[in-house]
């Protein structure tokens, strides 16, 4: 775990190349060194050292964990091996007994946890539409100890308004955790909004590059980071330095990035919108959207994430089968567009009947715009929506 000392002072886009790190006191490295070792020389039996062992510390970790902190603007960062892993690093301060409220459109991974490995170790789970804070509050109970959201939700882009159900989790007595992913610090900062702990995949917006696995947990509370702490070096979901460097890598262009995605993703969603093959567009910025304006209070740009209805699961293969710069592949985030048909895909082991509910129909394309040349996107969807 590394505390965050460097937040508020810069704008984003200075703290995604700055925060938390300096350069390196013995060489004047710019860049942070990898520090790719298991285990450190002590001086002495018993003596008190920064470092002993490195699932529990390492100093290339500690580098990104401040910088990520610092763009969320919290005081603690924790890096993990996977996003998944870091949702669960945060669901093992519960016990038996205790109970989650949960988006229902949440990634299909989560979802999967929640259902199938937590649930049989006692932790229960109720699942409602975020979008409406009054749904979070029936579902509240004595033993509520967690609200999880995402927004926006994938593949569905719904918004949760997060000082309601923020003050909702409260009331409680329940605290909120906002998966921060699609939507990554440069665009919306949940802690802002009452949030106490934000997620992310790192293996999406933040490392940028589709080359590596991590997540992160950020928080404001001291006692609640040395809880996950704790509960981090008892139970090793860490990353290793290579990757804690390759995602510090990526923050650094986070902000120039994310302007690109931001842009690209307007306009493509702009374009399918209009097009005649499409039967429904999904994306937060559009004023078509039925949360426009939540997103524009809470929200300073709406990502390159896009979902499309296209009526049936046969259009859909057609497409995702057709595009030549969409590549047919999981995750998001990375600078190459990518596509993808999440009830084949990402949410493949969500009940049926739960896709349908959500409305993940086997006709919903989801995209994950990239920055390359606008024209070239556009071209490639129109030629690939010809042939659908």
């Amino acid at each position: 775990m590394a505390s965050n000392q460097d937040t508020g002072t810069h704008r984003l886009a200075t703290r995604a190349i700055h925060a938390g790190q300096s350069p390196e006191p013995v060489t004047g490295a710019i860049m942070p060194p990898i520090f790719q070792t298991s285990t450190y020389v002590q001086s002495e039996l018993g003596g008190d050292v920064q470092y002993d062992y490195a699932r529990v510390s390492n100093p290339t970790r500690e580098a990104l964990e401040r910088n990520v902190a610092g763009l969320e603007g919290g005081g603690h960062g924790l890096a993990y091996a996977s996003g998944l892993a870091a949702i669960e690093g945060v669901m093992k301060l519960l016990s038996a007994g205790d109970h989650v409220v949960s988006e229902e459109n949440t990634y299909g991974g989560t979802n999967r946890m929640f259902n199938h490995v937590l649930s049989r170790l006692g932790i229960e789970f109720t699942f409602v539409d975020s979008r409406d804070p009054d749904q979070v509050r029936d579902a509240m109970r004595p033993e509520t100890r967690l609200v999880h959201v995402e927004t926006p939700t994938n593949p569905m882009m719904r918004l949760c308004d997060l000082q309601a159900v923020a003050d909702v989790a409260h009331e409680g007595g329940a605290r909120l955790m906002v998966d921060n992913t699609f939507a990554t610090p440069i665009n919306q900062r949940p802690l802002e909004f009452g949030a106490d702990v934000v997620v992310h995949s790192t293996t999406k917006y933040l490392n940028g590059h589709s080359d590596v696995i991590g997540g992160m947990v950020v928080v404001n509370d001291d006692d609640l980071a040395a809880e996950l702490a704790f509960v981090r070096k008892s139970t090793g979901a860490v990353p290793g330095p290579m990757d804690a460097w390759l995602v510090l890598r990526g923050t650094k262009t986070l902000a120039v990035r994310m302007r690109a995605h931001n842009d690209n993703g307007m306009a493509v969603a702009r374009w399918l919108q209009d097009h005649p093959g499409v039967e429904a567009t999904h994306y937060p910025g559009l004023p078509s959207h039925p949360q426009h304006d939540l997103a524009f209070r809470q929200m300073d740009g709406f990502t390159g994430m896009v979902s499309v209805e296209l009526g049936s699961g046969a259009r859909a293969k057609r497409f995702v089968e057709r595009t030549r710069l969409f590549a047919l592949a999981e995750s998001l985030g990375g600078v190459e567009s990518l596509i993808g048909v999440p009830a084949l895909m990402t949410h493949a082991s969500v009940a049926p009947d739960r896709r349908a509910f959500m409305g993940v129909t086997d006709g919903l394309v989801r995209l994950s715009v990239g920055i390359e040349d606008l024209a070239d996107l556009l071209e490639d969807l129109e030629q690939a929506l010809a042939g659908a």
